[in-house]
């Protein structure tokens, strides 16, 4: 399916086909913050040979896989069972032996197959612990032996549909008396086939390149531009205006009234059919932006300029549809790239430390922990579409190159803060007439950031304590105010469109 993100100045449009709600919508980049797993499940039919004739087994693969993929990302497959069903009649054999309990170690070939390219994979050593064999004469269907265990990882070499697919099945099954003796003879090792040629994959996964689109160079849109590295003693950013000029007055409201009446058709005991999830597959794409903008240093009064960032973004990791509350809300994720690290560029900044002494340093951002998360809340019974995005990212600041008065101080290669904190920027728009901060053409996200104490700072002297007292946040108040500006979205899937290669946006104080 071919995504185009800026299609979201088209109404989402709803369909109804046998009882089931269908979205074909517009994309709304945004949500909540949950990995793209699912829990995949087959049940096979099974041929096995037993000593008494060839006996019809059913088995369940259960295996918990992502729904896509990068090429060469490695693939773990979690709380992997298979579960085995034999009739009665295939424990003929081990009653006859006077065994009470069976237990089994299970093989299973898997089959890794994306486009032409084939693989078999062993799923070895998978066990099931012991069951207790139904007496005869008492009418059980049988047992079922449940193997648990640890399986090899996977990577796909090159994009496109992929499946993993059970084939070949060994059981070796150990049989043991009432008193846990085991049985003569101990053990029983059976082959198994598929019993029908009907294809039948545990997990379909979407692998995309991960090559992805090349960074581009910044394509500035104003001569004034912040360039990383050039001083900047910049004015603190004014405030937000909320809401943004030529945005419906009503949207915000509107927006927490919907969540509400959302929570309530959740608690819904007969929700219908609310909400709806969109598999990622149908609806996921990439894309490359730029943002740029100002932080506050409130202990030094004053702000550093930050950026210009690039971003790459992948849209719609999670998309749920909730036509009972009228509300749209999906995820996104970002990561920040920089000479190929995780990171904003370095920006140096001048600020006049305990309100008398000027100091610079450069300052660097780092990504850590998981990609940033884009959540955007829309509700859809309104004309004018009123959307809520909170982009959440987990960052680290370093500082290094300082100097006070213009005396270098040295503070080794490792003076930053202590943990991570938590940067939470929110933006406000409509669609209809487009106004504010939407995903897909940029605007302004604004919020407040907790800087931690500092750690490892100074050579042969602790300076520590002067860079948290100068610059962390007093105690767990978030009271460093940022306003970042984002450039449009350049969507992987329109690379010939205006807004690609992605530009540079003018940051706004």
């Amino acid at each position: 399916m071919t995504v185009d993100v800026r299609a979201a100045a088209r109404r989402p449009l709803h369909l109804a086909l046998g009882g089931a709600l269908v979205v074909a919508t517009a994309l709304i980049p945004s949500a909540e913050s949950v990995a793209a797993d699912q829990t995949s499940e087959v049940t096979l039919p099974y041929t096995c040979p037993f000593p008494s004739g060839p006996e019809k087994v059913e088995v369940a693969v259960k295996a918990v896989l992502p729904v896509s993929a990068r090429t060469e990302e490695t693939i773990r497959p979690g709380d992997v069972s298979v579960d085995v069903s034999l009739a009665r009649s295939a424990l003929a054999q081990f009653t006859a032996l006077e065994a009470a309990t069976l237990s089994a170690v299970a093989e299973l070939t898997v089959r890794n197959t994306v486009g032409e390219h084939t693989a078999d994979a062993s799923w070895q050593q998978l066990e099931a612990p012991a069951v207790p064999l139904p007496p005869e004469g008492e009418d059980e269907d049988g047992v079922v032996l449940t193997a648990t265990g640890d399986v090899p990882t996977v990577a796909f070499g090159s994009p496109g549909r992929a499946t993993i697919a059970p084939a070949a099945l060994s059981l070796t099954l150990a049989s043991f008396t009432e008193d846990g003796a085991p049985t003569t003879p101990p053990e029983l090792t059976v082959v198994c086939e598929r019993a029908d040629d009907e294809e039948r994959p545990l997990a379909r996964i979407t692998v995309r390149d991960s090559a992805g689109p090349t960074t581009p160079a910044p394509t500035p849109d104003a001569p004034d531009t912040p360039v990383p590295g050039e001083d900047d003693a910049a004015e603190p950013p004014e405030k937000p205006d909320r809401p943004a000029p030529g945005l419906d007055p009503d949207a915000h409201r509107r927006i927490d009234d919907l969540t509400e009446a959302r929570l309530e058709a959740l608690d819904d005991p007969d929700p219908g059919s609310c909400p709806i999830e969109i598999p990622p597959e149908w609806v996921m794409t990439t894309a490359e932006t730029y943002a740029a903008g100002y932080a506050n240093a409130v202990k030094l009064d004053g702000a550093a300029a930050l950026g210009p960032a690039f971003m790459k973004v992948v849209l719609n990791k999670r998309y749920i549809n909730d036509s009972c509350a009228s509300t749209v809300d999906v995820t996104s994720e970002v990561e920040f790239e920089y000479q190929g690290k995780r990171q904003l560029p370095p920006t140096k900044a001048t600020f006049l430390s305990y309100g008398f002494m000027p100091t610079t340093a450069t300052m660097v951002l780092e990504q850590v922990g998981p990609p940033a998360v884009v959540q955007t809340h829309t509700v859809t019974n309104t004309p004018t579409y009123p959307e809520e995005s909170t982009v959440t990212a987990q960052l680290s600041m370093r500082l290094y190159d300082v100097k006070v008065n213009g005396v270098p101080l040295d503070v080794g290669p490792d003076c930053r803060t202590e943990r991570p904190f938590e940067q939470v920027l929110k933006g406000y728009g409509q669609s209809y007439p487009p106004a504010g901060y939407l995903v897909a053409t940029g605007g302004n996200l604004t919020g407040y950031a907790h800087i931690p104490p500092f750690k490892g700072c100074g050579v042969g002297e602790n300076l520590d304590p002067l860079f948290t007292s100068a610059i962390s946040s007093v105690g767990k108040k978030a009271d460093n105010y940022t306003k970042m500006t984002q450039a449009p979205l350049c969507v992987a899937t329109n690379p010939d469109g205006p807004d690609c290669p992605p530009k540079v946006p003018k940051p706004e104080r």
